[in-house]
């Protein structure tokens, strides 16, 4: 019976260090390859499942953090009854709450491993190598490398940037607790990696979401390092920076023009141009809400408001979208005001798991307020790198910010 007990008890541990270890996988794929990172994942799954007891799992789920996840995932799979569309376009709309369903178990695997700084050095060595192939690219035009666009050596500028902004903050935040402790070569090599990634969301591969969030993540790190005063700070160096960023980045420049020129256009002609079509989606994502507005249209049904929305209309009132371009509207639309109440909830309820100081906290700041200031503008949480970004992100540092606050995890 001992050897049985011995035997049994070998191999869950053998499961608990190969999940840990293909989690740290999905974090080095996350900013490469989809389809990789999809694969990870199943074998993630399947790897931890064994390892996880149900008293774990089910102390994450009565937690706001854990709980409040598969709340909104429950009620989008109840949702799918009331909405009048093929069953298909039901179970296509639940697939984008699906990934909710992980955060409990990523935040119990956590909580019990040590690794989870693996996790996080994986994905910032993976977001290096893709810095770095960017700038020789820049660099070395003549680079034989298939490339999405000029220094976008995979997936595309938007995640490229997103990815390089989270980690240039990490790095700032790593900055001012090592220039406490007055390591000033370690301060030096953190900010001059940082503003590495800055220039090159900067001068290289400019997101329009990101020129939301940067700001956002700037105020955020001067309040947190020094108060009003920090926040003051923060706010006038991040003026200055952006205008000379501006002045000089040709890059940047050509992306504010024609956001403003697209908006214009819309205003002036109802022009179906890429600024344009995201006024008129949310225009049009409002107007849903309204004839919906407590339980929404159901589960899998953005497509087809958009569908009936643009029937008989001209300009870009006539483009049907499956994405509003905002990650609450496209909850409210299918489930409506109570809907959206939970994803803030869950939002809020993430944001307050990194309450206090320290490195995993400042990091899983960083990945909430990212997620919920570019979801003004996307659907991120339904689509699948950002969404997964989010989804383990939270997990990883959440179960890691629960084990440092763990009476048990005192020496």
């Amino acid at each position: 019976m001992m050897t049985i007990l011995r035997a049994k008890a070998f191999d869950l541990k053998t499961f608990a260090q190969l999940a840990d270890w293909l989690a740290v996988g999905v974090a080095v794929s996350l900013p490469w390859s989809t389809s990789a990172t999809g694969i990870l994942i199943v074998l993630w799954l399947v790897a931890v499942l064994p390892t996880l007891d149900a008293a774990a799992v089910r102390r994450e789920l009565a937690t706001a953090a854990g709980g409040l996840p598969v709340l909104l995932w429950a009620l989008a799979a109840v949702g799918m009854l009331w909405a009048d569309v093929a069953w298909s376009e039901r179970f296509g709309g639940l697939g984008g709450y699906n990934r909710l369903l992980v955060i409990p178990l990523l935040l119990a695997q956590f909580r019990r491993s040590a690794h989870g700084i693996r996790v996080l050095y994986g994905f910032f060595a993976s977001a290096s190598a893709v810095l770095l192939l960017s700038w020789a690219m820049v660099l070395f035009p003549g680079l034989p490398w298939r490339a999405s666009g000029p220094g976008i050596p995979v997936k595309d500028y938007i995640l490229q940037s997103e990815d390089f902004v989270i980690c240039a903050f990490v790095l700032f935040g790593l900055a001012f607790d090592d220039g406490r402790a007055r390591r000033w070569r370690s301060v030096v090599g953190l900010v001059a990696l940082a503003v590495l990634f800055l220039a090159n969301v900067g001068f290289v591969a400019t997101g329009r979401t990101t020129l939301l969030v940067a700001p956002v993540l700037v105020l955020l790190l001067g309040w947190r390092q020094f108060g009003w005063k920090g926040l003051l700070g923060a706010g006038l160096l991040g003026c200055i920076v952006g205008v000379t960023v501006s002045l000089e980045s040709p890059s940047l420049r050509a992306r504010l023009d024609i956001s403003v020129n697209d908006f214009q256009a819309y205003w002036a002609s109802d022009a179906p141009n890429s600024t344009g079509l995201h006024l008129e989606f949310l225009r049009k994502s409002f107007s849903f809400v309204e004839t919906a507005p407590v339980i929404g249209h159901g589960t899998g049904s953005i497509a087809e408001q958009f569908r009936n929305a643009a029937v008989g209309q001209t300009g870009a009132s006539s483009m049907a979208s499956v994405n509003p371009h905002n990650q609450i509207l496209a909850v409210a639309i299918q489930l409506g005001v109570v809907g959206a109440a939970v994803l803030l909830a869950m939002w809020a309820a993430h944001f307050m798991l990194f309450r206090g100081g320290g490195s995993t906290a400042w990091i899983g700041i960083i990945i909430v307020v990212q997620n919920v200031v570019s979801s003004l503008v996307n659907s991120h949480l339904f689509d699948f790198t950002q969404g997964w970004l989010y989804v383990f992100g939270v997990g990883v540092a959440g179960g890691m910010a629960l084990r440092e606050r763990a009476p048990a995890a005192k020496p």
